[in-house]
């Protein structure tokens, strides 16, 4: 039965990922993103029991390549405030969580949009390993980021704290640490590093074409 409810944001693609900006010029930066957020949405898209997926973004090509994986769009506040990135990171997913809740009792899984080597079985088990606990928390492959928060339909509060420390700051907030083995849904993208280490563990369809593209 699908019960849980994905949300996702993206930045725009010209301010995404600028630790890539030494390694891959701009247009295939952008390229870079977009395919690991279309890969990202594929295998979210993937799990039973995923019923839809929200993504918030400002970017307009972003929202045309959610709308054609199936998944809403919404638009960012209209004054876009405020203006620092990781506020405003986590005022675009409070943006999507009020809509989904406004909807129903669904539970919130809130993603990262760069998750190229994400195995839909990870997502899963992670769902399934978050049953019982009002607020849930999936560390990133370096322990301090947040690759997932997952929220009880029932619970009152969501409270997305991304953003630097955010594993330890979800923590704090109460949010239970997930132990699981999960290579792929914790491997957020933000270096070159990164790149290699989920090329090495074996990225979308999306992404792989795009690595190739570029000589990989």
């Amino acid at each position: 039965m699908s019960t849980a409810h994905v949300v996702i944001a993206v930045k725009d693609l010209a301010a995404a990922k600028t630790r890539l900006a030494e390694a891959f010029a701009d247009t295939d930066r952008a390229r870079l993103v977009a395919a690991m957020f279309r890969d990202t949405v594929v295998a979210a898209r993937a799990v039973d029991a995923v019923s839809a997926i929200t993504v918030v973004t400002p970017d307009p090509s972003i929202a045309a390549a959610a709308v054609d994986l199936g998944a809403r769009v919404v638009e960012e506040p209209c004054d876009r405030t405020p203006q620092d990135s990781v506020a405003r990171l986590n005022s675009a997913f409070e943006a999507a969580a009020s809509i989904v809740r406004a909807e129903g009792s669904a539970d919130i899984i809130a993603l990262q949009a760069d998750l190229p080597a994400l195995r839909s079985a990870e997502l899963a088990q992670a769902y399934l390993a978050a049953r019982g606990h009002a607020r849930s928390v999936v560390s990133d492959h370096h322990g301090t980021g947040t690759a997932a928060l997952i929220v009880d339909g029932s619970s009152g509060e969501f409270a997305p704290l991304f953003g630097p420390s955010s594993a330890r700051r979800h923590r704090e907030s109460g949010a239970y640490d997930l132990d699981g083995h999960w290579p792929g849904l914790r491997l957020d993208v933000d270096t070159i590093d990164d790149v290699r280490e989920a090329h090495a563990l074996g990225v979308g369809q999306a992404t792989a074409a795009v690595l190739r593209s570029l000589g990989w």
